[in-house]
């Protein structure tokens, strides 16, 4: 059996990483999507509602559990007895900056990093581009699935507020 990490920050949560998290799922036993803090980033969603959002998202997916995960991936991974690490890749881009974190996270415990391709069809979606349509007015209901964009209004009306 094993067991395959699906990190990320998830803020918020489309249709691509569901994409990932199925396809993730019919190559191992069990996927948990690690929902983390990223450092470089500040998220619009708090993480109690990107680990909401996550498990609305796959409750669907027999085999697919969501958590918060804080501190270094690949010591959460051995702690949970993780075999690998799945990462999603739209491009080429998204390539040269996961390679180097799965060098690193290979380096510091052994765990491997396994790249699934995005599908195609979703390859233009990201969640810093869903933020930045949601924030000036576009509508994202076609990038993410049900719950997110009102999640999303909510956060951006409390972030105008401040």
């Amino acid at each position: 059996m094993t067991t395959a990490v699906f990190p990320g920050s998830f803020d918020p949560m489309t249709w691509g990483h569901v994409d990932i998290a199925t396809r993730a799922r019919s190559m191992f036993s069990k996927v948990v999507i690690a929902v983390a803090h990223n450092s470089t980033k500040t998220p619009l969603l708090d993480l109690e509602t990107r680990v909401a959002l996550a498990k609305r998202a796959t409750q669907p997916l027999d085999g697919v559990e969501v958590v918060p995960v804080e501190g270094l991936l690949v010591d959460f991974c051995k702690g949970i007895g993780a075999g690998v690490i799945v990462k999603g890749l739209r491009g080429g881009a998204d390539y040269d900056y996961e390679r180097p974190m799965a060098l690193m996270n290979r380096s510091l415990t052994g765990i491997e990093t396994v790249f699934i391709t995005g599908d195609n069809a979703l390859s233009h979606v990201a969640s810093s581009l869903v933020r930045d349509v949601a924030r000036h007015g576009g509508s994202i209901g076609r990038y993410v699935p049900d719950g997110v964009v009102d999640a999303v209004a909510a956060a951006l009306a409390a972030e105008r507020a401040r």
